[in-house]
């Protein structure tokens, strides 16, 4: 039998579920973590016992709101906790949960709240022990409640690289110092656009202040050079906003550059793609309420474009209330439209972090050839170089040529990397290199998975 199905169970997949379920209809919620709340409200194993101040900020009771929200739905859906969906093909869906039963869920229509990871810019000895992305040093810090060192460097750019810092300060693991890339300038001109979220910009304002009035030194306009190392990570090298070189002696290093969409399910499932200025990626098309290009798929939250959140809940409801509506039950359109006008508002907060959290397009032409970009199978900047020296500037042929974005990852990692790469050697705009093809299994699997109708 058919199902409704939803992806997710961060804030745009509860939302939109408990939408579904308060028009009448019995969704199923897949979702690849034990619990759910996706990565801003990642809940805290059981027997674990901090304050939820601490793991949420400013935002705990939104996140206390929604796991209540999740809670209050049982017996009204099928929440399948850790279920990794891994393959699509409509009208069905690929999945295998903890125990590693694989089985095929037929859907009539799927609502895709995948959310987004970490955009990373590889630098040399990224790959060793001790380096992590900024999400997975918050994972670690909400899900574990560890510290990934006791000597921890932050880099990168974007609202993650402050919160991250306030929450590990908080946590009792100040770290060492937050190296940020943008520069002042440009997020003192982005003020305006940002004030357009007055409650959002202040929270902000407060972590950044904490910081300073904590003794956690933050550089602005920082570029990362290099990670040091034997064994594992003994120091970071990084550049300052007039030039000079730095290096701190640390035993954990967290970077990042903002966040990418998760978009393989869209794209497995034939949904139409178009370049986003904002992003700088590639996000499946979708009108006002949510519909993709294919008839039954809706999208929602971060997986079709960064907006947070709040912005989050607001989509997952809506294209929820898309999906009631094509089944010809009745919507409050008064409710549709107040939920269009309150994504408008953040759409242009969004555009300000943008300006103020500007993307480093020098790092391209700054990469060496020996470094590494996809660590899985081991494709260094260069032999990307040699293959669009080759004539190959599309990714998908610069791929087949030196593999980049075939290992177990499947370019998650080093696609939006190696997408810069290319469009700098071969003195294109990078929307016109294409982007790299999702295939099936977007995750690894382990061996021996026998999928079950």
């Amino acid at each position: 039998m058919s199902e409704v199905v939803i992806v997710g169970a961060g804030p745009a997949g509860i939302r939109a579920a408990q939408t579904l379920c308060a028009h009448g209809l019995r969704p199923v919620l897949l979702d690849e973590a034990p619990q759910g709340g996706g990565q801003v409200y990642r809940q805290q194993p059981p027997g674990f016992t901090r304050d939820a101040g601490q793991l949420y900020g400013f935002e705990r009771r939104k996140g206390q709101a929604l796991h209540t929200a999740l809670a209050q739905l049982e017996g009204q859906l099928d929440y399948r906790p850790d279920t990794l969906v891994w393959n699509a093909e409509a009208p069905w869906l690929d999945t295998l949960s903890q125990g590693r039963e694989a089985q095929r869920l037929a859907f009539s229509e799927v609502l895709i709240a995948t959310g987004a990871t970490d955009r990373i810019l590889p630098v040399p000895g990224w790959t060793l022990p001790g380096v992590y992305s900024l999400g997975a040093a918050q994972i670690a810090l909400k899900s574990q409640a560890c510290a990934i060192g006791e000597q921890l460097v932050l880099a990168g750019s974007g609202p993650l690289l402050y919160l991250l810092a306030w929450q590990y300060a908080k946590a009792g693991a100040p770290p060492l110092m937050v190296l940020d890339s943008a520069p002042l300038s440009a997020q003192a001109r982005a003020t305006p656009a940002l004030l357009a979220q007055p409650a959002t910009f202040a929270k902000g304002v407060y972590y950044r202040a904490w910081l300073g009035v904590h003794g956690v030194p933050v550089h602005t306009g920082a570029q990362l050079l290099n990670v040091e190392g034997d064994q594992r990570v003994e120091a970071v090298h990084w550049q300052d906003s007039r030039g000079q070189a730095h290096r701190v002696a640390c035993d954990a290093l967290a970077f990042g550059h903002t966040l990418r969409s998760e978009t393989q399910l869209a794209d497995l499932l034939g949904c139409t793609f178009q370049w986003s200025a904002a992003n700088r990626a590639w996000l499946p098309t979708r009108d006002e309420g949510g519909r993709a290009s294919v008839t039954g798929v809706y999208l929602a939250g971060d997986g079709a474009g960064i907006l947070g959140a709040d912005a989050a809940e607001l989509a997952g409801e809506l294209a929820a209330l898309s999906l009631v509506s094509d089944r010809g039950l009745h919507v409050d359109p008064t409710r549709r439209h107040e939920l269009q006008q309150r994504l408008g508002s953040l759409e242009r907060f969004r555009q300000g972090l943008e300006r103020a959290f500007p993307f480093p397009e020098q790092w391209a032409g700054q990469a060496s050839d020996e470094l590494v970009v996809c660590r899985c199978e081991q494709v260094s900047a260069g032999e990307i170089r040699a293959a669009v020296r080759q004539g190959h500037w599309e990714i998908n042929r610069v791929k087949a040529t030196c593999r980049i974005g075939m290992g177990r990852c499947q370019g998650r990692l080093c696609g939006a990397a190696a997408a810069e790469l290319i469009a700098c050697e071969s003195g294109r705009a990078v929307d016109q290199v294409g982007r790299l093809r999702a295939q099936a299994p977007i995750k690894p699997l382990p061996f021996g998975v026998e999928v079950k109708p």
